[in-house]
Formats: C-alpha cells, structure tokens, sequence
C-alpha cells in the first residue's frame, strides 16, 4: 500500500492544531480499536460527551439526547483532531506494508482493465489495482477522474475555538440556533469547551479581527452568558460552509472516501464518523475480495461498497441540510416548524430512536 501526501513527514507526523475537536461516535471508536490506534490516545486529551441538548432562538425548551437512552457511558467522545491525526500517524509507522510517499501530489491518473497508475509531481509513477482519492471535499484526485459532485455553498464561515467557561458544562453539548447565527459548545475537560460560530461571511469576518478581550465579550454575550465568563483558549479558525455529495463513490479501478465521498456540515457532528463508517465499509469489500481471490479494482467489488456507501451516507447528508436549511430560515412559517420539530422529536420514541441510532 502506498500514501501519497503533499505535505513533508515531519507535518504529517506532528500535525498543527486546527481548532476542530471531534466528537466520536461508539461505532467510530470501535473502528479506531480495530485499527490499533485507540488505546494509544492519552485519555487525558478524551472528554466524554453525556447528553445533547438542541435550543431553537430565545426559547428556553430544548431537545434532549441522555446516554441512558442508548444504554451507554456516554453519547460518545470529544477529541482534538490533531491529536487523532498524529496517532493514526504512529500506528502507520509501524506496518510494515505501507509506503509513505511525503512532499508529493497526483499529476495524472490513468486507468485500463489490468491496472490504475498515477503521475506524481516528484516524476515517480505508481501503478496499482486500486486508488483511493481522500484528498478532501475539494479533491483534485477526483476532478482528474471526472467525478462531479452535487455542492452546497451556504454563504456562511465557521469560526471555532476552545473557550475556558465560569460554570461547568457538565458534559453536556449544546446546539443553540438563533435567528441570525448557529453556535455550538462540545464539553471538552475540565471548564473548556469547543465552540463552534457559524454565521454570515462578514459577521465570521469581524470575529476573526476583533481582540481577544472583545471576543471574549461577544460569545459570552451570545451565548447569553449561559456559561458566565469565557475565556478564549489558543487561536481561532475559519473554514467556509459549503457541502458536497458525490455523484458516484467509485469506478474502475478508482474510489472517494472520507470528505472526498461526502462533505457534511459540522451542524450533527457526522463527518469524521461518516468517513470512518465510509472507510470501514472499503475495507470490508477489499478484503472480501481479496478472500474470493477477485481482483479488488473491479466494478462490480466497488460497486458494493458504492451502493453500501450510498445507503448510510443519503439519509444522513440530506437529513442534515434539511435541518440547516430550516433552523437557519427567519421566516414565520419556519420558526414554528422549528418549535413543532424539537417537542416531535423528544416525545415521539420511535423518532428520538432514529436520531440516537446513528450514536451507538
């Protein structure tokens, strides 16, 4: 197996912090175990995450999700991203089967019915069965293949940050949607949390340039000093909102995973989980494939994990920007649709299971 990344070893090895915390799903971790990496994660940089409550504007009423509903510890569990980054990183270092190809990108890909090969930018040539593009939602890789995607530009950034709080978040996550921004605070330890801004592009705009003692100010005066006096904790991140959904997942010899397959909004926290969900399910095919003694670039192996793919990821991505789209409308009609959806959700069993099943 060869790595391509653009990025030298030393990068890759000891990844920057990014401002994106994730908050892993008991599946997620259980492919992590797989994998051989959780046990080497520091369990001083793990937050449990035990409920999760969703606010709609100035209402005081909120849409609980409890651990104790899913017969669990915990809805699941927060970690910075780069922390998870640089212990996959570890792990990769010593499988002996892997070839990580540093300070490189892909030129050109061809693909014929015995073998797929690509061009790198250092002038070497790779031929192989199979390639996989994880290049991001904006893949180059996937361009070159000419695989379009269905996309999403809401117009928005999102800021995130950690923030030291007066009162204890109790581990608890909250998802608060106002009427002319979202915000999100992932319970991080001890009093810090992972907040998460997303508004206008000219509002993330003067949020980024203002002082720290003025932001500080401005999210606790947003939050409606529901966590007394924050503190901001280390830099803060833009990244811009924009979603994707790939056409086809997978063709000859060729197949997207992670945000190359599905870009999520962050607003349900699934994209990390979908793409891990997205990777188990190749590595599935793969060695299924590799069992039967079928060559594992053909169509009809990948087609498997294309449909497969598709079944899990659909209802997600679509379910989540019909959220986005409905609790980001100010309009009248919308707003009581709002109200109506939270007291649905929390008192209809058969519903709340359907939002709790994609935790476990």
């Amino acid at each position: 197996v060869a790595i391509v990344d653009k990025l030298p070893r030393e990068v890759v090895a000891n990844p920057k912090i990014d401002g994106r915390e994730i908050a892993l799903t008991h599946h997620s971790v259980k492919i992590l175990k797989k994998l051989d990496v959780w046990r080497h994660i520091s369990s001083q940089s793990i937050s449990e995450i035990k409920e999760a409550r969703v606010l709609d504007g100035s209402s005081k009423y909120f849409l609980n999700f409890n651990h104790q509903e899913i017969r669990k510890e915990n809805l699941g569990y927060l970690i910075p991203n780069h922390v998870i980054r640089e212990n996959l990183y570890k792990r990769l270092r010593k499988l002996s089967n892997i070839t990580l190809i540093n300070k490189a990108e892909c030129v050109s890909v061809d693909v014929n019915k015995q073998c797929a090969s690509i061009m790198l930018s250092n002038g070497k040539k790779i031929k192989a069965s199979l390639i996989v593009a994880a290049d991001s939602r904006f893949s180059k890789v996937r361009s070159k293949m000419g695989i379009s995607v269905f996309s999403r530009n809401f117009n928005k950034d999102m800021i995130v940050c950690r923030m030291e709080h007066e009162k204890p978040h109790q581990n608890i996550a909250y998802e608060f949607f106002r009427y002319n921004q979202t915000q999100a605070s992932l319970p991080y330890i001890k009093n810090q949390s992972s907040i998460v801004t997303t508004a206008t592009k000219d509002f993330s705009s003067n949020l980024m340039k203002m002082s720290d003692k003025k932001f500080n100010q401005e999210m606790q005066n947003s939050f409606n000093n529901f966590f007394g006096k924050m503190k901001l904790i280390g830099k803060r991140y833009s990244y811009p909102m924009i979603t994707t959904y790939t056409k086809k997942f997978a063709s000859h010899r060729f197949a997207v995973v992670g945000d190359a397959a599905v870009g999520m909004h962050p607003v349900t926290a699934h994209g990390f989980n979908l793409g891990l969900k997205g990777l188990e399910i190749l590595i599935n095919e793969i060695k299924t494939a590799i069992k039967n003694k079928t060559d594992i670039g053909l169509t009809t192996v990948l087609q498997n994990y294309q449909s497969k793919l598709h079944r899990v990821a659909a209802p997600i991505y679509l379910a989540t920007n019909g959220i986005v789209n409905l609790y980001t409308s100010t309009i009248f009609p919308a707003k009581l649709t709002r109200q109506f959806i939270l007291r649905l959700v929390n008192t209809v069993k058969p519903v709340k299971r359907a939002f709790l099943s994609v935790l476990e």
